[in-house]
């Protein structure tokens, strides 16, 4: 167990999006029977295998966005529990309506609060545990380094909206803790997201510092901005350079 009420399988599906592989969360409140299992990854029976032998009966499936590496399994996960499913997104929803912003979802007795936090994709979603004080972000944070925000699906404005909404909910005690779609469990949340909003004003700076030179596109952008950075990951980078440039176009 992680918390009192989350506990973790992760998948083996490391890369360098995915850092050590994508976590998939397990939630159950104290002495209850059923458990609540958030973002099932990958179509990988043995991961699966380990997922429902942690989550025992369970009551709901969620989707925290709908990046592959956690929606893969959504049939399968139906076909094993025969569980209801919801996202925001309508196309991860079974037996169940999409989620809307700030709905509690109850599930014998665990209480669950939605926080709508696109930016990542449109589609993003974290979950609050009222009751401990953890948060479950998604790709929104990662345990290590820092999330990418991809052209088109990806908006840096939105984006940049949720991490002050996030940081707000720190400020006031009601985040404690995140524990992250990818990477280790984040102890100071504040610490964490004050690093976040830092390092997207100053990458927003050196774009701005790059177009002034007579850089107009997202690969010229990308070459300079990030001379320091594994070309391998160029190509994320671009994609993120071309929502940096939409966000200043606005």
């Amino acid at each position: 167990m992680v918390t009192a009420r989350a506990s973790v399988v992760r998948a083996d599906n490391p890369g360098i999006m995915t850092l050590d592989g994508t976590n998939t969360w397990i939630l159950r409140e104290p002495g209850a029977e059923r458990s609540v299992v958030v973002d099932p990854g990958p179509a990988d029976e043995q991961h699966l295998a380990a997922v429902l032998e942690a989550a025992g009966e369970v009551g709901l499936v969620l989707y925290t966005h709908h990046h592959g590496d956690h929606t893969e399994a959504f049939d399968r996960m139906r076909e094993l529990t025969g569980a209801p499913a919801r996202a925001i997104g309508e196309q991860f929803c079974s037996d169940a309506e999409p989620i809307t912003d700030m709905e509690v979802i109850e599930v014998d007795g665990l209480r669950i609060e939605a926080v709508a936090t696109p930016g990542h994709t449109t589609d993003s979603l974290c979950l609050a545990l009222p009751a401990e004080g953890s948060l479950l972000s998604g790709d929104t944070i990662l345990g290590r380094g820092t999330t990418v925000v991809a052209w088109p699906d990806g908006a840096l404005g939105p984006y940049l909206d949720s991490l002050a909404r996030l940081r707000e909910m720190t400020e006031e005690g009601l985040v404690r803790r995140i524990l992250p779609g990818h990477g280790a469990v984040i102890e100071d949340p504040a610490a964490v997201l004050d690093f976040y909003i830092v390092h997207r004003q100053e990458r927003l700076d050196q774009v701005r510092a790059a177009l002034d030179e007579g850089d107009t596109t997202a690969r010229e952008v990308v070459e300079r901005v990030y001379a320091d950075v594994d070309p391998v990951l160029w190509p994320a980078a671009e994609r993120s350079v071309e929502a940096q440039l939409a966000y200043l176009r606005d």
